[in-house]
């Protein structure tokens, strides 16, 4: 199943008549305007979906910043976007798919393939000369009927061994890996083991995804050529989904943690690593098991979360 669709693959489905639900996921961490961009210009026909609301249940610090809602709560949330079975769903944002991947993720979860990310979002629609419109649509209530648990996951336990037998990745900027800056979770660094791959490096500068066979090549050099175990973190689970989606254009499947740095660096027990290798290499550091990074909460103005 592929994971994108072309603007332009998009507009033919639309002018053939096929029946496609349009999700608008503008969603930036640090930020709450997503649905003011929305109501100002988006796709013909497209629902606002609130990542926070809609994507996420409340904040908890034994799960994270966003932990995945109850199957039941997405599935009546899916419906009100007016999903049906069946339906294909296009997803896309403003930010080069790293929040509408969330949705990607949790539909693909939920056992609904037919869902694609609009390659570019809608820098590349517009960049098109397709038209927009402003102000909100309600879609009719769906009937979509979904599951849950058709996409790997991985837990804290998982997350604090996965080094041992695969690769795990850190989907977060390099700066915050390194533990050089923290904008919004407890403490500083990264979980021990993981290997540094900021999703950011995924796409090109409109963007859009990396060729599969480029996104292929550098995934390999960070070691998934060695290993057949992947798993993928990043602050709260979101843009972790956007790693694994340019994992799978390029052929590879891989876990989610969904806690990710928002659960791991909550839990005192647990060790965080610093500086740019996977392991500390002063392991007795006591920066490692407390401290805030000092940064201001503006500087979390970003597109990763």
């Amino acid at each position: 199943m592929d994971t994108l669709i072309s603007a332009a693959g998009l507009r033919r489905r639309q002018e053939s008549g096929e029946r496609t639900v349009l999700l608008d996921v503008r969603w930036v961490l640090g930020r709450s305007d997503g649905h003011s961009e929305y109501l100002a210009a988006h796709l013909p026909g497209a629902v606002f979906v609130d990542l926070p609301s809609e994507l996420a249940d409340h904040a908890q610090p034994e799960r994270g910043r966003h932990p995945l809602p109850a199957p039941e709560r997405f599935q009546t949330a899916a419906r009100s976007w007016g999903i049906n079975d069946g339906d294909t769903v296009v997803a896309y944002d403003n930010s080069g798919s790293m929040a509408a991947a969330r949705v990607w993720w949790m539909l693909r979860n939920a056992g609904f393939d037919s869902v694609y990310l609009l390659d570019g979002g809608l820098s590349a629609w517009r960049a098109n000369g397709y038209p927009v419109e402003e102000g909100e649509v309600r879609a009719a209530v769906g009937n979509v009927s979904l599951g849950d648990g058709a996409m790997p996951v991985i837990t804290e336990e998982e997350a604090a061994e996965w080094s041992r037998h695969g690769t795990l990745l850190d989907a977060r900027a390099g700066e915050r890996y390194r533990g050089e800056v923290e904008p919004i979770d407890p403490r500083a660094g990264h979980i021990p083991g993981a290997v540094s791959a900021p999703t950011t490096e995924n796409v090109a500068a409109d963007g859009t995804f990396l060729p599969a066979g480029q996104l292929r090549r550098r995934f390999e050099a960070l070691g998934l050529a060695n290993s057949s175990d992947f798993a993928v973190y990043c602050g709260s689970g979101v843009t972790a989904s956007h790693e694994i989606a340019a994992l799978h254009i390029a052929g590879f499947t891989a876990s989610l943690f969904p806690g990710s740095f928002s659960q791991w660096s909550n839990n005192s027990g647990n060790p965080v690593a610093v500086g740019a290798e996977p392991f500390d290499a002063d392991a007795g550091s006591e920066s490692r098991h407390s401290g805030q990074s000092g940064t201001s909460a503006t500087a979390g103005s970003s597109v990763e979360a």
